[in-house]
């Protein structure tokens, strides 16, 4: 199949395959007598592999090495848990990180008497130094 169906096929913009096969991330199986990419079950396979891991917000580069993973038989689940383990604290990190700038937002906006005076305490947090 071409660029454009395997695109389909695995849930991501043409784009992003054609990026994907240029970093050599999933290259395509081959290319057409006229020089199109071609595609074959595997790279969708591959295609939709890194789309999920990419959603999950792996850095191509623990997509590359959990593509590897993938495709080594004689892999052991240990180096598998080890890089979701620690994709899963840094997702906690930032989770903590968010709940704590959602909880600074609602206080400002809070405060924030919404009128027609110019004071903003929310304008006001923004340009305040961190203590």
């Amino acid at each position: 199949m071409n660029v454009g169906q395997a695109a389909e096929k695995s849930g991501l913009p043409v784009k992003t395959v054609r990026y994907y096969a240029d970093i050599g991330l999933v290259e395509p199986l081959g290319r057409s007598n006229a020089g199109y990419r071609i595609y074959g079950d595997a790279e969708i396979s591959k295609l939709t592999f890194v789309r999920r891991a990419r959603a999950f917000d792996f850095s191509i580069g623990d997509c590359r090495e959990l593509l590897g993973l993938y495709q080594d038989k004689s892999r052991s689940s240990r180096d598998v848990k080890a890089m979701a383990t620690k994709r899963l604290q840094q997702i906690d990190e930032k989770l903590r990180e968010l709940n704590e700038l959602r909880d600074e937002l609602a206080r400002v906006a809070k405060e924030c008497r919404g009128d027609n005076r110019p004071d903003c305490p929310i304008l006001n947090s923004f340009s305040a130094a961190d203590t």
